[in-house]
């Protein structure tokens, strides 16, 4: 075996490990898995696992193609503390022996090798938000914690307090993972929270966002609640988001780019000329790259919401970007780094960084100026104020992203080919379909206004 499949081995030996959830993420995000017992741990890393494509859906199979199998990555192993014995690890995938265009972390993948041909590194802090939820018998969503009616309770120590033993199991965990979390709050919804850990290298965030989800869904479950990252899922509360920082490095890490250093700083917010750049190519694809950050009917509910309780939705509307300002699309919270807020809590994390890393090299190699840094809240602005200031809207619906991602070709060609075309085809028209599913039904809004 090689050095990590030798570590793998002690690690589960370790742990107490007797089952691995062999896993992986289809172009929804949808965690797909198979359990494997530990025992077979050499044949599994050789010849990883095989799954019917098709069943798992959104990988571009139907029901006469091969087996997509399910490779693990030894790196990116996690015991579950919650279900003694049981761990979990990431796959890459393959048909035949071949890289599968169709896997979300090998696209991811792709634009991490793009920017290594560039002698850069992406490193990433995840800020992953939900809901704590109770279904009723009759199908009624409610917030979980009865008390939690604050008009604004965004930090609420009380309300905290109360759900204490769900935040200290997922910190707890995210600690013995090695995350660093270093803080856990209540957010500005009613029953909505985040929790936060440490920023690492792009492929390992994606994973552990994959694997933050998993576990805050068990932790719930344990409680009879539900853990939602459904990005706005009541009218009048704030919505769920999955904000990014970003920033590049030399892959030694001795330099960050994005600092800069002796430089010019074009526009005083503690960028270098590749951040200000980056950020340039970010703002011109934003119509397209929310098809992958904002990635569900319900998400568009979130963008631009104006009847929030607490008058904020957090979310940014137009494609913008300014200072130490969350109501922007693009937020440089600090020098040398940028925050992309577009990102909501639904988002596959593979395709989210892939899209925003592929439109952020694209203002590279075009040196896009994303020109002065907008001042206050572009929320504001009436439609033709925004239109003086050149700020263009942001897709009003899925419909409206899935066309944009398809008519964008510097994120089509990041996204990759794929058997019988393109994977930006393939999902626009995925998300085209959930648009007219949803656009189908009759809602209780349409029965309350028209019968």
């Amino acid at each position: 075996m090689s050095t990590a499949s030798d570590d793998l081995a002690g690690a589960l030996a370790r742990d107490g490990i007797e089952h691995l959830l062999v896993m992986f993420v289809n172009l929804h995000g949808k965690p797909c898995a198979k359990l494997a017992p530990v025992e077979t741990l050499d044949e599994l890393l050789r010849d990883g696992l095989g799954f019917a494509g098709h069943a798992a859906d959104g990988l571009g199979q139907g029901p006469q193609d091969p087996d997509v199998v399910a490779v693990p990555d030894a790196t990116s192993y996690l015991p579950v503390p919650l279900r003694p014995g049981l761990g979990i690890i990431q796959c890459d995938l393959f048909v035949e022996g071949e890289p599968w265009p169709y896997s979300p972390r090998g696209i991811l993948r792709a634009q991490l090798g793009r920017l290594a041909e560039r002698d850069r590194v992406a490193r990433i802090g995840a800020e992953p938000e939900y809901f704590l939820v109770r279904r009723d018998a009759d199908g009624t969503v409610r917030v979980a914690d009865p008390q939690d009616t604050a008009a604004s309770p965004c930090y609420d120590a009380y309300a905290a307090t109360r759900s204490l033993d769900h935040l200290v199991t997922l910190s707890r965990t995210m600690n013995q993972w090695g995350w660093g979390n270093y803080s856990n709050d209540h957010e500005d919804a009613n029953g909505q929270f985040e929790q936060n850990f440490g920023y690492a290298e792009a492929l390992v965030t994606a994973d552990r966002v994959v694997a933050f989800r998993y576990l805050a869904r068990m932790a719930a479950e344990r409680d009879g609640l539900i853990a939602t990252f459904m990005p706005k899922p009541f009218t009048d509360l704030t919505g769920s988001g999955l904000h990014l920082h970003l920033s590049l490095a030399t892959p030694d890490g001795a330099r960050a780019t994005f600092e800069p250093g002796d430089g010019p700083d074009r526009y005083g917010l503690g960028l270098s000329e590749e951040g200000y750049h980056f950020v340039g190519g970010v703002l011109a694809h934003a119509p397209g790259l929310h098809a992958l950050t904002s990635p569900t009917v319900n998400s568009y509910k979130r963008i631009g919401a104006v009847t929030t309780r607490s008058g904020a939705s957090w979310a940014p509307g137009y494609a913008s970007y300014g200072g130490n300002n969350r109501t922007h699309l693009v937020r440089v919270p600090a020098p040398g780094r940028i925050e992309v807020r577009c990102v909501d809590a639904a988002a596959n994390p593979y395709l989210a960084a892939a899209g925003i890393i592929a439109a952020g090299l694209d203002g590279l190699e075009q040196k896009r100026d994303p020109g002065a840094p907008v001042e206050g809240d572009p929320a504001r602005l009436t439609a033709d104020e925004a239109a003086r200031a050149g700020l263009r809207p942001l897709p009003p619906t899925l419909l409206h992203a899935a066309d944009a991602l398809a008519a964008d070709e510097a994120l089509r060609a990041a996204l990759g080919k794929v058997p019988g075309g393109e994977y930006a085809d393939y999902y626009a028209q995925a998300k085209r379909a959930e648009f007219a599913e949803y656009h189908r039904q009759v809602s209780r809004w349409e029965w309350d206004r028209y019968l």
